[in-house]
């Protein structure tokens, strides 16, 4: 038998065509009794709503979209990623609302997605994530016209609602955590610069080590294992190299940690290591990672809730900061040890 029809569902169940369609739909116009038996009827037959039907008629698609422009091998080791898209998958499977992902190269190509999925009406709403400068995107998302959250901020999503929390003032803390142990020398293994949140800590560090009167630099790479050592190697090799690293991802400061040893830098002995998330790789490395923490899943499950708000109430824009990532002090920084002479 092929896909069943809702002819099937009518003949089958011995009503109108019209009745079953009210009943799928959840419209007016049956009885509670005939609904329950057409549903029974339907899911006997392991029918299916067909996407184009369902979109005609005005009905949801029962799911939401993500596209993340990253290169896929750098997604499939990036413990926040994993950490957020469970708890994104959590806050949506309890209104039994499907994630629909996509990796892409680029946000042009992003961007041809979100079109294409808002045409064909594939999803109900999008969560956005690494916001940029001077964002191309958040025009198209408006133009669009469909229900979506911005993963970040406080400002450049336009018209678009947001979940958001301070990269800044979490970074400030780490650098003035780092100078109350003694470090004038500190470097920033930062992400892609093009990302909003980057270029905010970025900023952070540049303002804090101004204030704190401290060298410090940030060393931009594209999140990876690769780059995260490539560049720990080029600072530890300088002849007065930095006291402590800050990385901006677990991934890289695990990386970091491997390329001390390989050089013969002892941490936290000669070098402090700080991360900017708290996955569990920095819980069982040795030493375990100094960190600033946060509930990323929590976080995914917050984002769900508010994008779901928003498919139920289109227009309405929600702006929620949730709380800065807090500093835990573990086994990797230390007091800073005197300069050689």
């Amino acid at each position: 038998m092929g896909r069943p029809t809702i002819a099937d569902i009518a003949r089958e169940a011995g009503v109108s065509k019209g009745a079953v369609s009210f009943a799928l739909n959840g419209r007016p116009g049956v009885s509670e009794a005939t609904r329950q038996r057409i549903l029974a009827v339907a899911e006997r037959m392991n029918w299916r709503p067909h996407s184009a039907a369902r979109a005609l008629g005005g009905a949801r698609a029962g799911a939401v979209g993500l596209v993340i422009a990253r290169p896929a091998r750098t997604i499939g080791v990036e413990p926040f990623f994993a950490q957020l898209l469970s708890g994104l998958q959590a806050g949506l499977s309890a209104r039994s609302v499907a994630l629909e992902l996509m990796v892409v190269e680029d946000t042009a190509a992003e961007t041809e997605v979100y079109r294409r999925w808002a045409s064909e009406h594939r999803v109900d709403g999008l969560v956005v994530v690494d916001l940029q400068t001077r964002d191309r995107r958040i025009a198209v998302l408006e133009e669009l016209a469909l229900p979506t959250v911005v993963l970040g901020g406080p400002g450049g999503h336009g018209t678009l609602s947001s979940v958001w929390a301070d990269d800044r003032e979490a970074m400030l803390s780490i650098v003035d955590y780092l100078a109350a142990l003694g470090h004038r020398r500190i470097a920033h293994l930062a992400g892609l610069p093009a990302f909003q949140h980057t270029q905010r800590r970025i900023r952070a560090v540049r303002d804090a080590a101004k204030r704190l009167g401290l060298e410090a630099v940030s060393v931009p790479t594209d999140f990876s294992d690769a780059e995260g050592a490539a560049a720990t190697r080029a600072l530890l090799a300088r002849p007065a190299r930095p006291t402590a690293l800050v990385y901006d991802s677990d991934v890289m400061a695990l990386a970091g940690l491997g390329v001390a040893a390989e050089m013969g830098v002892s941490v936290p002995g000669e070098l402090s290591v700080v991360s900017f998330d708290d996955s569990v790789l920095t819980r069982v490395v040795h030493p375990a990672l100094t960190v600033l923490t946060r509930d990323t899943f929590a976080l995914g499950e917050q984002v769900a809730r508010t994008l779901l708000s928003a498919v139920d109430e289109p227009g309405r824009q929600v702006v929620l900061q949730m709380p800065t990532p807090r500093l835990v002090v573990r086994e990797s920084t230390a007091v800073c040890a005197p300069e050689r002479s």
